[in-house]
C-alpha cells in the first residue's frame, strides 16, 4: 500500500474546489507522516483521544477534523487545536462546544450532521432539529459567539444501490442550497461535508466540496 502515490492519485482526480480529509484513524503516526509529506494537511479522526495524542506528535501546521461522533465529556481535550468539528448532532455538543472555546478565547468551526442514511444506527439531526438549532444560533447570535456553523455533513446509507446513495446525497444537497443565503456573525453555510472512499465520486456529483478518505489511501483497517 504506497500512501504517497494514492494521495497523489486521489488528489489528481478531485476538483479543485473540494477538500481532501485525509481520515487516518486507528492508523500509526508514521502512516500519517508519509501522508504528510506527500502534501496532504487535513486529517480526520473519530476518536478524540487517539486524535489528541498524534496532535501531540505530529507538526503543527496540520489541520485536524474531529469527523466522529462526539460526546460532550470529552470535547475539552480537542479544543485548543480541532480546526472543524463535523459531527455537531444536538443542541447541547453545541452549547458545549462554545462554553468550552470560550474558556480557550477561541472560535471553533462545526459542521452539523444531518442523518439522510435509511439506517438507524448513524447518528445525525432531522429537519426539524435542524430548523431549532439555526433559529436559536440566529436569534440568539451572543450565546453562540465561540462557534461558527460553516456547513453541513451527513453520511450515505452503507448499501451497493447507488440510485438510493445518490437520492440521499442530492436530498442533503437541497437542504445545503435551502440554507445557503442565512448569514449571520457566526454562521454561513460553505462546505458540504459528504462523500467517503466507497462513494466520494458520486458525492462530488451531488454537490460535495469536502471528502472524507480513509480506506482508498491508508488501506483497510
Amino acid at each position: 500500500m504506497n500512501i504517497t502515490e494514492n494521495i497523489s492519485k486521489i488528489k489528481s482526480s478531485l476538483p479543485s474546489h473540494v477538500t481532501l480529509v485525509a481520515v487516518s484513524k486507528t492508523k500509526p503516526v508514521t502512516d500519517l507522516m508519509e501522508a504528510y509529506h506527500a502534501g496532504q494537511r487535513i486529517f480526520g479522526e473519530n476518536k478524540i483521544q487517539e486524535m489528541t495524542e498524534k496532535w501531540e506528535q505530529m507538526p503543527k501546521d496540520i489541520q485536524w477534523h474531529m469527523i466522529g461522533h462526539v460526546q460532550s465529556n470529552k470535547v475539552k481535550y480537542m479544543i485548543p487545536y480541532v480546526s472543524l468539528i463535523h459531527g455537531v448532532d444536538s443542541l447541547k455538543l453545541l452549547k458545549e462546544i462554545n462554553r468550552l472555546a470560550a474558556k480557550w478565547r477561541k472560535k471553533v468551526d462545526c459542521l452539523l450532521q444531518i442523518h439522510i442514511a435509511e439506517e438507524d444506527t448513524k447518528f445525525g439531526l432531522d429537519e426539524k432539529e435542524l430548523d431549532e438549532i439555526l433559529k436559536q444560533v440566529q436569534n440568539d447570535n451572543a450565546s453562540f459567539s465561540n462557534i461558527r456553523i460553516v456547513g453541513l455533513m451527513g453520511m450515505a446509507t452503507f448499501t451497493e444501490n447507488q440510485e438510493q446513495i445518490k437520492r440521499e446525497f442530492l436530498h442533503l444537497k437541497s437542504i445545503f442550497d435551502q440554507l445557503k443565503q442565512l448569514e449571520t456573525s457566526n454562521l454561513k453555510l460553505e462546505t458540504l461535508s459528504m462523500g467517503m472512499s466507497g462513494d466520494y465520486q458520486l458525492a462530488i456529483e451531488c454537490g460535495s466540496n469536502m471528502v472524507r478518505i480513509g480506506s482508498s489511501i491508508f488501506g483497510g483497517r
